[in-house]
């Protein structure tokens, strides 16, 4: 598993950052668990490839956006506190199909070799 930032690859360990604008990546043999500051919980299944476009949130008010393109491979949501308070401030997006908030939980497959170029 590793993190494209600006195209560059940066090294990860339990507990790193995510930031908006990253791309993760997982292999054949690992997942990755995300906890966005709305406790968002992203998991992302193996041979994935996610991007993170855009994550602001505020504490205060639960104001902000999430916008996730799920290239290749899975992903489980648990929509957290922005998903809530505003629904029409999350999107997730597959190569073919774009996502509107309107539940709680979900599960994301995308089949075949996805798109996976930067």
């Amino acid at each position: 598993m590793h993190i494209e930032r600006a195209s560059q690859p940066v090294g990860v360990a339990v507990g790193s950052e995510v930031f908006a604008s990253d791309r993760v990546l997982t292999g054949p043999a690992s997942s990755v668990g995300i906890t966005l500051r709305d406790n968002t919980l992203l998991t992302e299944g193996a041979n994935s490839v996610l991007d993170l476009n855009k994550f602001a949130f505020n504490t205060t008010t639960y104001d902000g956006a999430l916008d996730v393109s799920i290239k290749r491979g899975s992903l489980a949501v648990v929509d957290g506190k922005l998903a809530k308070a505003n629904p029409e401030a999350v999107r997730y997006s597959t190569p073919t199909t774009t996502l509107g908030v309107r539940g709680t939980e979900f599960i994301i497959e995308v089949g075949g070799s996805g798109e996976t170029d930067h």
